[in-house]
């Protein structure tokens, strides 16, 4: 796969109005990941498809990071109350309840060891929660297996939300010297539209020297290795060629980012998926 990644559509050019970093050259690279290599479509009510997915269980303290490192105020289970199949979509469900010590419940499901590959698009259709301090995520974490931790191993964000921002989503990526609030990130703002009122498709495309995030059929930023160097002052290292990456799905409630809920924040909130599938190049002998 890797070697065919050379294959482009074409090129497009968008100004750095639209583009963070973009320096000196405003030439973004559009390719069309069309070989269909994985996919969810929850066709199978009430059973989550464990050839495809892992459950996260707890608060983060099991690994070690409480609060799975964000200061988060839920804790995942595995319950049908919180993560099941019905009528051909994946709902993740948050609520306010006690818990084994918490005051909120969710679900996080993630595919490490089974649906993992370097470079491909990435998508998925979701409906989001609405709220303050709702949380929802679809996002990739690069292997760990060799040993290397975060944020050596890359993350890339493909779609985040803060459930009280409801016409705004942002693509972030970190790695090592830019991470946590010095990650890098771009807001993308819909017109006359929510994300939490409607289906909308999120999506990368990622090559070895480029990750492109899309919203729906919008191309609206691009990541690459210069971008990294000049948001960093030369500090960051691009580590997105390195590793494998799989995929994770989650609700979470609270947390350094969206704050915790409010007196009007309304429970049970539901993250209502579609399906995801994962795509890379088409093989050609």
């Amino acid at each position: 796969m890797n070697k065919n990644l050379n294959t482009i559509i074409g090129f497009l050019f968008i100004s750095c109005l639209f583009i963070i970093g973009c320096g000196t050259d405003d030439t973004q690279t559009v390719a069309t990941f069309n070989n269909l290599v994985a996919e969810d479509n929850f066709d199978v009510d009430g059973q989550i498809d464990t050839s495809f997915w892992n459950f996260d269980i707890g608060d983060g303290s099991e690994q070690g990071i409480p609060g799975w490192g964000n200061n988060e105020l839920q804790f995942y289970t595995d319950r049908t109350e919180n993560v099941t199949v019905e009528n051909g979509f994946l709902l993740i469900t948050a609520r306010e309840e006690d818990f084994n010590g918490a005051r909120y419940t969710s679900a996080r499901l993630q595919t490490k060891g089974k649906i993992q590959q370097r470079y491909g698009r990435f998508e998925a259709r979701i409906r989001l929660p609405f709220g303050q301090g709702m949380w929802p995520a679809f996002w990739l974490l690069g292997d760990d297996s060799d040993g290397s931790i975060w944020p050596q191993i890359g993350e890339i964000d493909i779609m985040e939300n803060t459930g009280d921002a409801p016409t705004e989503i942002f693509g972030t990526v970190h790695g090592p010297g830019y991470s946590r609030e010095e990650s890098i990130s771009k807001t993308y703002t819909l017109e006359n539209d929510r994300v939490d009122t409607g289906f909308h498709i999120y999506g990368i495309e990622w090559g070895p020297n480029y990750i492109n995030y899309y919203i729906d059929d919008v191309l609206y930023y691009q990541i690459t290795p210069e971008d990294v160097d000049e948001e960093t002052n030369g500090e960051g290292k691009w580590v997105f060629n390195d590793r494998p990456f799989y995929i994770i799905l989650n609700l979470a409630v609270g947390g350094n980012l969206p704050g915790a809920p409010n007196e009007e924040t309304v429970f049970p909130q539901t993250m209502v998926v579609d399906y995801v599938r994962v795509y890379n190049i088409t093989q050609t002998n």
